[in-house]
């Protein structure tokens, strides 16, 4: 389900990992269906989950870690491009990621790229408290860790920022344009 995105305080899970690649966002074994639904409950499957299906030691299995905000280590999202990553990473439950770097097939999706500095701010801060609240600004494109008081600007794109905050895909938002586009193939016919 879209949901508009103007402004979300929430607390986070951390995941400070490095190089984290799609087929540990979601092994390749899940990518057969076509739609978004259902990857939620398959990400970080291998991480989280024994070959028996017991729970593993992981941040997502430990109830002291909530929120719908994941924050990453650097380069996140690399390896093989799939979508099935970022549908898992929303299906989940996580409306933003942040980290210092992120592969390409992450920035048309959730996130929100921060210095090297400010992340290790944020870990260490939920670290110390895992009710720690972080701020995600879109119309401002800042972020900022409500414990220490210090936000950061995050670049987004004009397209994408109207997007976010209209809970537009690429689809909806032609279908938006769709009387400006047809009279634009008219004229130009």
């Amino acid at each position: 389900m879209k949901q508009k995105f103007n402004i979300i305080k929430s607390t986070c899970v951390p995941l400070p990992l490095e190089n984290i690649d799609t087929d540990q966002i979601i092994p390749a074994r899940f990518l057969k269906a076509t739609d978004k639904e259902g990857f939620g409950q398959n990400l970080f499957r291998d991480w989280r989950y024994n070959a028996d299906g017991s729970p593993k030691d992981f941040v997502l299995n430990d109830p002291t870690y909530s929120g719908e905000i994941l924050v990453a280590g650097k380069n996140f999202g690399c390896g093989s491009s799939r979508e099935h990553a970022a549908w898992a990473i929303a299906g989940y439950g996580f409306r933003v990621v942040v980290s210092s770097f992120f592969a390409d097939i992450h920035k048309q999706n959730e996130p929100v790229v921060v210095s090297e500095a400010f992340l290790q701010e944020l870990f260490n801060s939920i670290k110390a408290d895992p009710k720690t609240m972080v701020t995600v600004d879109v119309p401002a494109q800042t972020i900022t860790n409500e414990a220490t008081g210090k936000s950061e600007h995050f670049e987004l794109n004009g397209y994408k920022k109207y997007c976010l905050m209209n809970a537009l895909d690429d689809i909806d938002f032609l279908l938006e344009n769709r009387q400006k586009i047809e009279a634009w193939e008219a004229r130009n016919a």
